[in-house]
């Protein structure tokens, strides 16, 4: 009777360990790796589906690389929990993504093992060449370097930029394209369709299979054969593919593709590529969710799924039932399609999140009239900028920790020519669960210094339509609107539009005791404080601003003739943001208001949920609550005085 095979993956904590297994174990380890990805996530929830598609070739690296002498660059990050596995954190792995655990992208200080930081795409080539030239020009250091881009990441202008700088400087260094077909959603674009060439080039491959077979039979006559039809490849290439094939007209030795799936062929082709000197791209073709079915039949899904029945395939929504408030990426959705309805030079733009931010649903709608422009937010903006030369009224929505990579172009080819585009920033404040890389912390601030812009944010769903329909009549000018992730508060969101005029607030609460000034969703919790306090006899007065550009100076004055102390809530950086708007007014105006802001300190923010930073933080329910009473119990003992 055979004994039952041991588990190898529970032998296995550091690479060091993987490096001693046999070739012909890998194939099992990579059954076990993608196993223990599938039980943790569908409990834990994180990035799913392109971890498991590159099982192979995380093993693959660790077994052929001497890690973390040498260097593995995981573009965006969201494909590296078996590097995590295999790199010392297995047994932690549990508390990924989860408050004070580890991180769901790679992170230096975490581990030696992450060699750049990551969380945003393309970033893979131009730090792999950086530590490339380093470590031969100024170190003479011998070191690999590997940068794994795919996930649609290619298709951005960074990534561009440093594959034609490495094309110049011509370091030692790998880049392997992981070609999927997809991001979050399908990939676009040109690039996609010449992937798809050189996966299907007939004569190339034809020639390649031919020659190939012909010699493989000479091989009885002469043993090292098709040693020579490896270098015959290469010149076969360099004939046929030279000035066709992009990779090698910049410099670049091609190489694929080749099927990432098989994981002995991968150790030997990368044993084989460490040989070559200069930059090479490994080209291999991977399925995104591989090994689970239904990641695989429904790639998007599984991107980022939640929790799910690993069993079934069954993901686990919250509740969006009739009587429940909706997500604000879908009140954004639905609205632009009304809008769009009204007045036809209303266009929607994405860089690559159509269904994240439910632009998804006007492109079935109008498919003319909304674009998917890959991961190039960038070129989402000046395109955007473009289209608002011609008359159109572009909402250009993208996720706020995003935007920060367009920034030039919002300034320099929007703002400066005044162009009546929209800026709608999905998750704006502290997303939760991915992070520092992924909070929208600094929109608020770095947009208001922009001259000309406008600079808005809901505090529920009826305003995020007023706004967009607000900004859409394009007497406004440039136009930002900042929302959070998840849902809002009011289930009977869909109502008439309504012109809100930039730069006046509203009043929620009367009040006598303390004074709160909030923008954005976060009035929800000053709302909900206001009613905790109310049982304490404490009343607030709470006004929405509802715009940080221009402020509703008329409500400024206001408070400013009742009260010495003000409090400011918002669900951003406390530094140059809101508070520090409204402080800089009353510093102008020579007024002695004292101003105390809550929102997110000067420090970058790690990952949990977002009530667990909210309260890190100091601007939940009961931490404003307790800012209130400190100003209620000092503006008593000064009448007292």
């Amino acid at each position: 009777m055979d004994e039952p095979e041991h588990n190898l993956l529970a032998g296995i904590e550091f690479p060091d360990d993987l490096r001693r297994l046999k070739e012909t174990d890998l194939p099992r380890l990579c059954d076990e790796l993608r196993e223990f990805i599938i039980d943790v996530v569908s409990s834990n929830p994180g990035h799913f589906g392109a971890s498991l598609g590159v099982v192979e070739l995380t093993v693959a690296l660790h077994y052929v690389y001497n890690t973390p002498d040498d260097q593995i660059i995981w573009d965006v990050g969201h494909q590296a929990y078996g590097h995590k596995i295999l790199t010392g954190r297995k047994k932690v792995f549990h508390t990924n993504r989860k408050y004070r655990g580890i991180s769901g992208f790679p992170k230096p200080s975490e581990s030696e093992y992450d060699a750049f930081g990551v969380g945003h795409s393309s970033t893979s080539i131009s730090a792999a060449l950086g530590m490339a030239v380093a470590n031969q020009r100024y170190f003479n250091n011998p070191r690999q370097v590997v940068a794994v881009i795919g996930d649609g990441a290619m298709n951005a202008g960074l990534a561009f930029e440093g594959l034609n700088n490495a094309g110049d400087l011509k370091p030692d260094m790998l880049v392997i394209l992981n070609d999927n077909n997809i991001a979050i959603d399908a990939n676009v674009g040109a690039l996609k369709e010449y992937l798809v060439d050189i996966t299907t080039s007939p004569t190339y491959n034809r020639f390649k299979d031919e020659i190939w077979n012909m010699l493989g039979k000479l091989s009885k006559i002469a043993p090292h054969t098709r040693d020579l039809a490896s270098k015959l490849e290469a010149g076969l290439k360099t004939t046929l593919l030279r000035h066709s094939n992009l990779f090698e007209s910049l410099n670049f030795r091609y190489f694929g593709p080749v099927d990432g799936h098989d994981v002995i062929h991968l150790t030997q082709i990368l044993r084989d590529l460490k040989k070559i000197k200069g930059p090479k791209l490994l080209h291999i073709l991977t399925k995104k969710g591989k090994g689970y079915r239904f990641a695989e039949e429904n790639q998007t899904a599984f991107h980022a799924p939640g929790i799910f029945d690993k069993k079934t395939g069954k993901i686990f929504h919250v509740s969006s039932g009739k009587n429940l408030p909706p997500r604000y990426q879908d009140v954004f959705g639905h609205t632009l399609i009304e809008l769009a309805e009204m007045n036809n030079r209303v266009v929607g733009i994405t860089p690559a999140m159509p269904t994240g931010c439910s632009l998804n649903l006007m492109m079935k709608k109008y498919p003319q009239r909304a674009f998917d422009v890959g991961i190039c937010e960038q070129h989402a903006v000046t395109f955007s900028a473009g289209l608002a030369t011609q008359g159109m009224i572009p909402f250009c929505n993208i996720y706020s920790t995003f935007i920060q990579r367009a920034y030039d172009q919002v300034i320099h080819d929007v703002a400066l020519q005044k162009l009546p585009v929209v800026f709608c920033l999905d998750r704006g404040g502290l997303v939760g669960d991915d992070g520092a890389t992924h909070h929208g912390a600094f929109d608020l601030a770095f947009m208001r210094i922009i001259p000309g812009m406008t600079v808005s944010a809901p505090m529920d769903e009826v305003e995020l339509r007023n706004l967009m329909y607000t900004a859409q009549l394009g007497k406004y000018g440039t136009f930002s609107i900042r929302y959070p992730r998840g849902n809002g508060v009011i289930p009977d969101w869909k109502q008439a539009f309504s012109e809100i005029k930039p730069g006046t607030g509203r009043l929620i609460r009367e009040g006598t005791d303390v004074a709160i000034l909030s923008i954005g969703h976060a009035g929800n919790m000053v709302a909900e404080a206001s009613r905790q306090l109310e049982k304490d006899n404490i009343q607030v007065l709470h006004y929405d601003m509802r715009f940080v550009k221009p402020l509703d100076t008329r409500i400024l004055d206001t408070v400013a003739r009742k009260f010495n102390d003000v409090i400011t809530v918002e669900d951003g950086c406390i530094q140059g943001g809101f508070g520090s708007a409204v402080m800089e007014y009353y510093n102008d105006k020579g007024l002695s208001v004292q101003v105390m802001r809550l929102g997110i300190p000067d420090r970058f923010i790690e990952h949990g949920t977002r009530k667990e930073l909210q309260h890190e933080c100091g601007f939940d329910t009961d931490s404003i609550a307790s800012a209130a009473r400190t100003l209620a119990k000092k503006k008593l003992l000064s009448n007292a005085g």
